[in-house]
């Protein structure tokens, strides 16, 4: 009986294990490519990623870069004082979205131009995002709002 018993209770624990490792490899395998890492013009010039990596790049848009195309196609820099990526975009931007203010864009950076798929701007006025702050203090851009 206690054999019995004993048996039960690993056969139970070697379930679970397996069931624990089944669970957090499905999760890895839905997760992949939901996963977007986040770099700054700076680290995207210096060295670019692949053409088929999803990424998000945030800074400021540049003074006197934004072009809207034909269409809906807008072009446009993204700065973090340091270097600057030129953007892509085919779409609706937001409302918030003008030259000198802070952006993150989710997309794929191709021959030199990241094609985006997303654009954020920020909120209010003293909202930008984390990411982005860190890479303007990083190259000594970044003031505070009260700051200025």
């Amino acid at each position: 009986m206690k054999n019995l018993k004993k048996r039960r209770r690993i056969q139970v624990i070697l379930v679970a294990a397996v069931a624990l490792v089944v669970s957090t490899a499905l999760i890895g395998y839905a997760m992949r490519d939901g996963i977007n890492f986040f770099r700054s013009p700076s680290q995207v010039v210096e060295s670019p990623p692949a053409p088929d990596e999803v990424f998000r790049i945030g800074g400021l848009v540049e003074e006197g870069t934004l072009v809207r195309g034909q269409g809906e196609t807008v072009f446009f820099s993204v700065t973090d004082g340091g270097a600057s990526v030129k953007v892509a975009y085919t779409g609706v931007l937001p409302d918030l979205f003008e030259e000198n203010q802070g952006m993150v864009g989710t997309g794929k950076y191709i021959n030199g131009v990241f094609e985006a798929s997303e654009i954020l701007a920020k909120h209010d006025e003293t909202y930008m995002p984390k990411e982005v702050i860190d890479a303007l203090k990083e190259q000594g851009v970044y003031q505070h709002a009260e700051e200025s």
